[in-house]
């Protein structure tokens, strides 16, 4: 796969252009993103095995909303049912890429053990309380730095990895290691992109509750509920922009319906 080489200032556009995205279609867009959130949520909710099942469907599911971004952008008709499109779109490639995912965040969790004795593992693993006084520990402080710096190739690995596997038909381990390429020689536009995300996914959001919270925490209170189902489908929508445009549109234009 060749990937392109982007201009930084591509990655403020890819939010601008999933927003344009969303407005297309808000309903269908907003309904497959979150019910994507909300099947990983219940999967994942069964005792001893709901995790890792979630962590093998997260690459089939988001694909399917990476099908509906498609389906949208190509102006083609669509049903809530496009989310669960991954499921015929080289599905053992998908499959094998999420048990992959596992075993490498599994693994970086793991190594984090050495700097706080398993604090942020259990945190992570189990959602059990912490003591906020292990929190605190310079042991906890290196755990967290150190599991950012080794899970950011892993996450590299599989950003890319569902689209590849499922347009393009390639083996789960050449779409980790295309994935992996194509964010290390876009990293600039990226770079742009986690700021733009971080401002309009979090800063922006504070701030307009802060501001309207001074004069009626009642509406604050009420506005937060609508803010979430406009900026996280936009988000979702954005993914779908940066693929197609560090790999191109799919060959088959038919990719999900």
């Amino acid at each position: 796969m060749d990937a392109r080489q982007l201009p930084s200032q591509r990655g403020f556009a890819w939010l601008s252009e999933g927003f344009k995205l969303w407005r297309r279609n808000p309903a269908l867009l907003t309904f497959v993103s979150f019910g994507y959130l909300l099947t990983l949520l219940l999967v994942s909710i069964v005792p001893f095995i709901g995790q890792p099942i979630a962590s093998l469907l997260m690459p089939v599911l988001s694909l399917g909303v990476l099908n509906t971004c498609l389906a949208i952008d190509k102006g083609r008709k669509a049903g809530p049912d496009v989310l669960f499109s991954g499921f015929q779109q080289n599905l053992p490639a998908l499959v094998m890429i999420g048990a992959i995912y596992l075993v490498a965040s599994v693994l970086v969790l793991g190594i984090t053990i050495v700097a706080d004795g398993g604090t942020l593992l259990s945190m992570m693993t189990t959602g059990a309380k912490i003591d906020p006084e292990a929190t605190g520990s310079t042991g906890f402080t290196i755990a967290l730095l150190v599991a950012i710096a080794l899970s950011t190739p892993v996450m590299m690995a599989y950003w890319f990895a569902p689209v590849l596997a499922g347009w393009w038909e390639i083996p789960a381990p050449k779409a980790m290691f295309f994935s992996f390429i194509a964010c290390q020689r876009n990293w600039r536009p990226f770079l742009m992109y986690s700021i733009a995300l971080a401002i309009f996914a979090a800063v922006l959001p504070s701030m307009v509750l802060a501001l309207v919270g001074r004069l009626s925490p009642v509406l604050a209170t009420i506005l937060s509920v609508p803010l979430p189902l406009v900026v996280i489908p936009i988000v979702f929508a954005s993914f779908y922009v940066n693929a197609c445009d560090v790999f191109g549109p799919p060959r088959d234009a038919s990719a999900g319906d």
